[in-house]
């Protein structure tokens, strides 16, 4: 095992507990992002490039027929392959908290389209649940198992809100564990089915999971009752029949009381766990190896890495599995120091020297500034919420399709992110895409008074079928406060007057004969 770190020249305030990281291919690709996505990635999905020793972020694209996909935090991830005979598979994610620290109940289907030198494409799909869906969440964990030629999902553990009907005001955002139901999910159907085993009494979350076959093995985790990390080891058991699936638990001993574990695989049957906690304020420096056969696990202690004393003396760190045996973990720095304060990120591989030289990875040092001691920090299924103020610096970045925050315009004065109107309620840290023609800016419309100026659509209370139509017809458009304005200064319809034809006047010498008498005032008063 090897420890090693580079120097980043991407944005890396980006990378915050909590992320998460896909692997296509050899790719490596980021996803999770504190805070809402901005213009030059509204994806969030970021390609971490590693070149001599630099690592830069690209941004990724979705394709037409994606879904929004928000950045979420500590969801549960999984791959999925679609065909045994290729290599081609698909990212599950399911959970997770956005940046507004709402939780998400929502599944979602990742996969590749396509990917060049300069653009990676992906398709993401949200499915369709039905049934016994589970309640929003996140650290809990999602696993694939095959059974009598069948496939499906296993979700167990997390963490949600407490129930709207017991929340307070000093307990509005408490979080408890859910409850310790197993859920199977049927991709093809988007079918939920939960299933109650008296093995699993307690709730708890952070824990890690492992699936071969028809088997899933539940390792460690942290419980908010009771506040323990018990040295647990659960066996779940999956049957697929033509009828109802059947759910075993099995309790095994051997299990490691840890936490916020990380797992990457090297071989078929071989993984690696690193890092997490053991106690509230003890990280765990031990790293093991666990050995998947069929109807067995075996876990064993390895050599461990040579840690730097940054590592050894800090008293939280965060990460996630890269692929291919290779973890990225970061560290908090000292804000003790006149410098400004930095995380500091190593990749570990587990492989050894053996690995070729295209699948070596680097790790990165990134630059940030903190009003927050890291030694007094919670760990890291406690400190989810463990976030810097940062001020990011630009970047001297050459590749045009690096992800460069200084190349965003100031969008809290400007742009999108303007207070349009008296009534405006938009911002640029709470807002959520309210119209599906959104992704990752507010829809607006221009107002035609005199000088003209932008609002927001939603701000306005026009509803989707309104304002497609007035984006499609070519007619002006006046907000609330100025639509009465309008009216009173509204160009009178041109009126097409009539020409009147001048009458032939009459002839006062009249040549016709009378044959009855006429009185003179009667005659009068016919010409004049």
């Amino acid at each position: 095992m090897s420890l090693q770190v580079v120097s980043a020249v991407s944005n890396p305030a980006l990378l915050q507990p909590g992320f998460s990281l896909l692997n296509f291919h050899g790719d490596v690709f980021f996803f999770g992002q504190k805070g809402w996505p901005k213009r030059s990635c509204p994806t969030g999905v970021f390609l971490l490039d590693i070149k001599q020793n630099e690592l830069k972020l690209k941004p990724a694209f979705f394709s037409k027929d994606s879904c929004y996909l928000p950045p979420l935090r500590y969801p549960a991830l999984c791959t999925l392959r679609g065909n045994a005979e290729h290599d081609e598979y698909q990212y599950i994610i399911h959970g997770g908290k956005t940046p507004n620290n709402d939780l998400s109940d929502k599944l979602y289907v990742m996969s590749l389209v396509s990917k060049n030198s300069k653009k990676t494409t992906f398709q993401c799909i949200e499915k369709d649940l039905g049934g016994d869906v589970p309640e929003a969440r996140y650290g809990h964990t999602i696993n694939i198992v095959h059974s009598r030629g069948k496939s499906i999902s296993v979700v167990f553990g997390g963490r949600s809100y407490i129930p709207l009907a017991q929340r307070t005001t000093e307990k509005w955002n408490s979080v408890v564990d859910c409850l310790p139901s197993v859920f199977l999910i049927d991709f093809e159907f988007g079918c939920c089915t939960s299933y109650i085993l008296p093995e699993l009494q307690d709730g708890f979350a952070f824990h890690v999971s492992l699936a071969r076959n028809d088997t899933v093995y539940i390792l460690g985790g942290h419980s908010l009752q009771n506040n323990m990390r018990l040295p647990s080891l659960y066996k779940l058991k999956v049957d697929l029949p033509l009828g109802s699936p059947a759910v075993t638990c099995t309790i095994l001993p051997g299990g490691i009381s840890v936490s916020s574990a990380i797992v990457t695989q090297t071989s078929d049957a071989e993984f690696v766990l690193v890092g997490g906690y053991q106690s509230d304020n003890q990280k765990r420096l031990v790293c093991n190896t666990i050995v998947l056969e069929d109807n067995k696990i075996e876990i064993v202690k390895r050599a461990n890495p040579n840690w730097t004393p940054d590592i050894k003396h800090c008293r939280m760190w965060f990460g996630c599995d890269m692929g291919k045996g290779s973890v990225l973990l970061g560290i908090p720095g000292a804000n003790k120091q006149f410098i400004s304060d930095a995380n500091y990120f190593y990749i570990l591989r587990c492989k050894g020297a053996e690995k070729d030289k295209e699948e070596e990875l680097t790790a990165q040092i990134c630059s940030q500034t903190s009003t927050e001691d890291p030694g007094d920090s919670t760990p890291f299924e406690d400190s989810e919420e463990f976030c810097f103020s940062a001020e990011v610096n630009g970047f001297d970045v050459d590749d045009t399709d690096t992800y460069n925050e200084d190349d965003e315009e100031d969008e809290s004065e400007t742009g999108y992110w303007i207070t349009c109107s008296a009534s405006c309620n938009i911002d640029i840290n709470t807002w959520v895409p309210f119209y599906s023609t959104e992704l990752n800016k507010p829809a607006m419309i221009l107002c035609s008074s005199r000088a003209g100026h932008w609002v927001h659509a939603q701000c306005m209370d026009l509803s989707e079928s309104m304002l497609l139509r007035l984006s499609e017809s070519n007619v002006k458009y006046f907000c609330n406060e100025h639509v009465d304005l309008n009216k009173g200064l509204q160009t009178p319809k041109k009126v097409v007057h009539l020409k009147k034809q001048p009458m032939k006047p009459l002839r006062r010498k009249s040549t016709m004969k009378l044959t009855t008498p006429v009185k003179k005032s009667f005659l009068r008063r016919l010409f004049e």
